[in-house]
């Protein structure tokens, strides 16, 4: 104890000395810029007039309820931090008495880990507090291994003296870190908002700002929740520390869901002690949550709009202050959120309106009030058989002049006529070829309805374009594509093999009577919308209506490796839409109709027919002559659906069909056996089919054997079956025919039909 100070303090002849030297003290600290400095140079001094290996002073944080101090490692700046009521410290701090301990680890109240975080070994330990002049405890100063010997009361008067002259100036240093920090932050925050309400798209925004959110409240993880009004559902594209991935759940769920909900904050210090909380998300990730604070994103109209949530902050739990910057934090970004969202939205339409112009046809060009070209799709560039970069941007009349100048004029008058004008089958001159064309003129508005420019919608109806046109009058899209791509000579008269359908409505004519001109129209576009559908989307070709009857053509003008095929699942689909049909009629109180299909493969020519004035694409042929017998042999057999045998060694599927006779149709010499498909039946309207066709098999077998009561036998089992099979009666009255009017002995069981 040989310091001046330590002198003067124990001479109680020199007061002047001993002022004088706390006045030193004090000038000394004062001299210090920075709370470190102020740090090191009263641990140095607290050595020296103790006479200890090293010193250290605890100052306490009131918002973290913790003592911390401050020491140098290598070039870097290490904090310490305990609880304000752990250790030696902390009894001090909490009690506001110095205590002296002899040995350190002997003593309970002592916590080791200080030693573990600086690597120094304490054995002997003093340690006072910081007390200012008003009573009011701001930290301890602590001094451990004494050099000369061991510490005593002398020297805890001397370290208290010392802690209670520098305690207001410590005080106004820390006052003034405090400051300091809170600008920086508050300078920090200020730029964060600025940067995030700047930007408009929303991935990055939502990067920025969940980068900023968990640096800004030193958090492991933090996550943005935005509100999807459409599902009800929290959606995050990105979440700080976690790998990019989107997630969603309702809006009610979790955490999140009731901040979100309820409008107000959450803070959880334990999360697994919440039962709010789901560890769920915990398991699938792998990550381990401890604290939470999660506060509501709301907009200037007051809504809330999501959810901003932190995970684990680094050394505690969230603070009123965390709390507090990141409510503010949201509630200057939301403006950036929404701006982000809005162009996000505008950005998404944009698109839309792009993709929607580059995917149609007709070509569309807009240009401003001064006649310059702003846009045009790609449609348009091909009509006007040029570059882009010769048309956007460039003045509408290098583009439009010569024989076009007059469009140009048009669209000048425009202004002054109306909003919309029309001109039909317009010719164009575009460099090596003139072009029909249709032409739409529309002004365009801003916001204010003030024209600020003129949209041009041009339809190509030039050859190509008209032919086209033609051809899906009979054909699907798709095959209407293939023909214009194959080239014209597709359409010339050419031999082929295809599948012919033909239908008819049964009693049309006292339909149309009963219905009047009116209403029969209306109900025959109505079915042919129907029937034509069925027959397109097997990829059938319509070759016309003859009156009541369709005839369409499967195999031309494009062949398939399935076209009967696709005839009979036609014709199965008819019937199933016409029993639909008639169902609905019903209902509104209308009559239901009925109709026979006949169908049949053969070799057909197909190719425009007609005279230079009229023509139609179309096949004739005897394949065709014998589709439609078939379709009139319907009635005769009380059946729907025929097909030829030709038609039926060709089907690739299985159908539920029976044979129905063999017979020479009007007009042919040859016989053709035909079959009744029944595809299209339920158990309700043909219960017990494939029983029914066995037997009625083996009652045609016996028929063609002249076995009459055997026929008539098998026959009478099928009408056990169904007694509403009409074909079947048909037989039973031949069989009893025959049976009282036997044929000749060269009867070969095939019927000949008189009439078509």
């Amino acid at each position: 104890m040989s310091s001046s100070f330590h002198k003067a303090l124990n001479n109680e002849d020199e007061p002047t000395q001993l002022l004088q030297l706390l006045y030193d003290i004090n000038k000394l600290i004062a001299t210090k810029d920075t709370l470190n400095e102020v740090f090191e140079t009263l641990a140095e001094l607290a050595s020296k007039e103790t006479g200890a290996q090293r010193s250290t002073v605890f100052l306490h944080d009131a918002q973290s309820g913790e003592l911390f101090s401050r020491f140098a490692q290598g070039e870097h700046q290490r904090e310490i931090r305990l609880l304000d009521n752990e250790g030696i410290a902390g009894h001090v701090f909490q009690s506001r008495e110095g205590l002296i301990v002899d040995d350190a680890y002997q003593d309970s109240r002592f916590n080791p880990e200080v030693d573990k975080e600086t690597g120094f070994k304490t054995n002997e330990l003093l340690c006072a507090p910081i007390i200012t002049v008003r009573g009011e405890i701001i930290g301890v100063i602590q001094s451990i291994n004494c050099n000369h010997g061991k510490f005593n009361p002398a020297d805890m008067h001397l370290i208290a003296t010392i802690a209670t002259q520098v305690a207001i100036v410590v005080q106004g240093f820390q006052t003034v870190e405090h400051l300091n920090a809170a600008r920086t932050k508050e300078l920090e925050f200020i730029n964060i908002v600025s940067e995030t309400t700047s930007m408009l798209e929303l991935g990055p925004l939502l990067q920025k700002v969940m980068g900023e959110a968990t640096r800004m409240l030193n958090a492991e993880r933090s996550t943005l929740f935005l509100n999807n009004e459409k599902t009800n559902e929290l959606w995050s594209q990105v979440g700080q520390g976690l790998d990019t991935i989107e997630i969603h759940f309702p809006n009610h769920l979790g955490i999140a869901g009731a901040v979100f909900t309820l409008g107000h904050t959450i803070n959880i210090p334990y999360a697994y002690a919440d039962l709010r909380f789901n560890p769920a998300f915990d398991k699938s990730t792998g990550f381990f949550t401890r604290s939470i604070l999660c506060v509501p994103v709301i907009n200037k109209e007051g809504k809330t709009i999501g959810v901003t949530q932190v995970l684990n902050k680094l050394g505690g739990v969230f603070n009123e202050e965390d709390e507090s910057r990141l409510k503010a934090f949201t509630a200057q970004i939301s403006i950036g959120l929404e701006n982000a969202k809005l162009f996000d939205d505008v950005q998404n339409i944009k698109n839309y309106n792009e993709s929607m112009l580059e995917s149609m046809s007709n070509g569309v060009l807009t240009m401003d009030s001064d006649l310059n070209i702003v846009t045009i799709n790609k449609a348009g560039l091909e009509i006007l058989n040029l570059a882009h970069a010769e048309v956007v941007g460039q003045p509408a009349d290098g583009i439009f002049n010569g024989d076009n100048s007059w469009l140009l004029d048009k669209v000048k008058q425009i202004d002054v006529d109306g909003d919309v004008e029309h001109f039909v089958d317009s010719e164009m001159d575009f460099g090596q070829r003139v072009k029909s064309l249709n032409i739409t003129l529309q002004l365009l508005y801003d916001k204010e309805r003030k024209p600020m420019g003129t949209m041009l919608l041009f339809e190509d109806i030039s050859t190509e374009k008209r032919v086209k046109a033609t051809m899906s009058r009979y054909v699907d899209a798709q095959l209407t594509e293939q023909l214009m791509a194959d080239g014209g000579d597709i359409l010339g008269g050419q031999a082929s093999e295809a599948t012919i359908l033909f239908s008819d409505i049964r009693g049309f004519t006292s339909i149309s009577e009963s219905l009047g001109p009116q209403e029969t129209v209306s109900m025959l576009n109505e079915y042919f919308t129907l029937m034509v559908d069925c027959i397109q989307k097997e990829g059938g070709m319509l070759d016309k209506f003859i009156g009541d009857a369709i005839m369409a053509a499967f195999g031309m003008p494009v062949s398939h490796d399935d076209d009967p095929d696709r005839a009979v699942r036609t014709a199965i689909e008819m019937m199933r839409q016409l029993q639909q049909y008639n169902r609905d009629n019903l209902k509104k109180g209308k009559q239901a109709i009925d109709i026979g299909i006949g169908i049949n493969t053969d070799v057909v020519v197909s190719g425009n027919i007609g005279s230079h004035k009229r023509m139609d694409y179309t096949v004739i042929g005897d394949g065709v002559n014998l589709a439609s017998r078939l379709e009139s042999a319907c009635k005769q057999y009380k059946a729907r659906i025929l097909i030829s045998e030709n038609t039926a060694k060709q089907l690739r599927g299985t159908y539920r069909m029976r044979e129905v006779d063999r017979v020479v149709v009007k007009g042919q010499t040859k016989p053709v056996a035909i079959f009744e498909v029944l595809e299209y039946h339920n158990e309700e309207s043909f219960p017990q089919a494939m029983e029914v066709i066995g037997h009625f098999k083996d009652g045609i077998q016996k028929y063609r054997l002249g076995e009459w009561d055997s026929a008539i036998a098998a026959f009478e089992q099928v009408l056990a079956l169904n007694r509403q099979d009409a074909l079947t009666e048909i037989y039973i009255e031949r069989c009893h025919y025959f049976k009282d009017n036997p044929p000749s002995d060269d009867w070969d069981g095939v019927w000949r039909m008189t009439s078509k």
